[in-house]
């Protein structure tokens, strides 16, 4: 298949073209490198530097790619600030990609993979969260990608677009060969945050709350490797071939893991204590959330790779480790 992977540059994008050419597949790269890494995106891939609200520059890539489906993973996703700056997250999270679906249906483009999030849930009513339960962002950030949802399910019914979309919970990890890895800046994700203070190389980590009703005091979430993330978006491409399908998939592994069992495998993988300044439980954390994936493993055949915290970490250190300045070093 051609694929174009629109945020193909990102932490989750790079992983899936890396994955795509493995299955066999040909990507091609949209990117406007605002977080993306050239150098997460390997020289022998098609790359289009294109900001996705300009929809002629993006109809362009389109016209030259010709891709059989389309991937988009480009969205701002700080949810503090997208509670600070809304417009900056709804411009470029909904109307973008609005862009972006008007582009490919007048060309006829009619599958598209769509990375959503476990934040349109909101707080959820139980646990596990299964793809049925309300959806109620308590940000901006989530509300963006429901609306996008909404968009998709509004354009599935009125042109046949063909679409899935998956919920992620935390995303963590690197490629296991250790050639890519996250490199965010600002830096917001636990375990490369973890790693940075094990090493020396960031503040003691602030550990938002450790009296929540866990067993060990500290939330629970649901961490699931990049890669497993990844893969799942090709498994969907024969259901994407019915007109008008309409897919909504949970991506997690189903364990939930804490926040001290998360610093405690950092620990083991770097041999390093992880400095710890412990705090109050910072606002809209709700104590547990992890998944129901038994969708995505039953209609896609979909089964991680890694299901427990320690592998996942020790991709995540080989990363940090042998790039301790992330892409700068390469």
């Amino acid at each position: 298949m051609n694929v174009l992977v629109v945020g193909g540059a990102g932490y989750i994008g790079s992983h899936c073209v890396r994955q795509l050419i493995l299955a066999g597949h040909r990507p091609a790269v949209l990117d406007n490198l605002v977080f993306g890494h050239r150098a997460a995106v390997g020289p022998e891939v098609p790359f289009h530097r294109v900001d996705l609200g300009d929809e002629e520059a993006v109809g362009r890539v389109l016209d030259a790619e010709r891709p059989d489906v389309v991937m988009h993973f480009a969205a701002f996703a700080y949810v503090g600030e997208s509670v600070t700056d809304p417009l900056k997250y709804y411009f470029n999270n909904s109307v973008a990609t609005l862009h972006l679906l008007r582009a490919m249906l007048r060309r006829g483009i009619r599958r598209f993979v769509f990375s959503s999030t476990c934040a349109t849930y909101g707080v959820p009513q139980g646990l596990p969260i299964v793809e049925g339960m309300p959806q109620s962002p308590i940000n901006p950030y989530g509300q963006t990608k429901l609306d996008v949802e909404n968009a998709l399910k509004a354009l599935s019914k009125a042109h046949g677009l063909s679409f899935a979309a998956f919920r992620y919970f935390n995303a963590a990890g690197a490629s296991p060969e250790g050639g890519i890895g996250e490199d965010h800046a600002p830096e917001t994700h636990l375990i490369p945050l973890a790693i940075a203070a094990a090493v020396g190389q960031g503040p003691p980590l602030k550990l938002f709350g450790t009296d929540y009703p866990t067993p060990d005091g500290t939330c629970l979430r649901d961490y699931v490797h990049v890669d497993d993330l990844s893969r799942a978006h090709f498994a969907v491409f024969e259901a994407l071939a019915t007109p008008g399908a309409s897919l909504f998939y949970n991506l997690g592994t189903g364990i939930p893991t804490s926040v001290r069992e998360v610093l405690a495998a950092v620990e083991r993988a770097t041999g390093r204590p992880v400095p710890v300044v412990e705090g109050p439980r910072r606002e809209g954390d709700p104590p547990a959330l992890y998944a129901d994936a038994s969708k995505a493993r039953t209609e896609l055949g979909w089964q991680p790779e890694y299901e427990e915290i320690a592998p996942i970490v020790e991709t995540a250190w080989k990363w940090h480790r042998d790039h301790p300045h992330g892409f700068a070093d390469r």
